[in-house]
């Protein structure tokens, strides 16, 4: 069922909305929320995991409590784009934990990354000894985020129907 695509009503929708808000809430509460009985509203969210839509439930962590409170966005360039080169790159990256995101890109950049760090020197350090050693890489820009203006994982559901 993953690879079809999968049709959603409204009810599912307002589930996905509901999930994106908050995945502590239990069956119940959103079988409430949503107009249903618990057991077709359980049934509709192991429908949209198996197909895809929900792909895992997690807690949020704030990272600035954390001490995590440096974002990085760093554009990279490869010098080249033969063979093995993006993927030796992607997979070097894939194994950074400061990379919490990372974009093939259009334009004049091949890739975006989003990087997280306590301080600007452990960027700095992160940058110098370990992304900066990856094989390949042609150029970095590096822009430090200043403020958070919006940050959200929830997903623009509302158009969909």
């Amino acid at each position: 069922m993953r690879n079809e695509q999968l049709e959603l009503s409204p009810v599912d929708l307002k589930l996905l909305a509901l999930l994106q808000q908050d995945a502590s809430l239990t069956t119940a509460e959103l079988a409430d929320r949503v107009g249903l009985s618990q057991s077709p509203c359980w049934r509709r969210i192991c429908r949209l995991e198996e197909a895809g839509l929900i792909k895992k439930r997690v807690a949020l962590l704030d990272p600035e409590k954390l001490g995590l409170g440096v974002i990085v966005f760093t554009s990279v360039n490869l010098s080249s784009h033969h063979g093995a080169a993006l993927t030796d790159f992607e997979e070097a990256v894939a194994e950074f934990p400061e990379v919490v995101e990372c974009y093939t890109m259009t334009g004049t950049m091949d890739y975006m990354l989003k990087i997280v760090t306590k301080d600007v020197h452990h960027y700095e350090n992160f940058a110098r000894k370990y992304l900066a050693q990856v094989p390949n890489i042609r150029e970095m820009h590096s822009n430090v985020a200043i403020t958070r203006i919006k940050d959200t994982t929830e997903l623009p559901l509302d158009n969909l129907l």
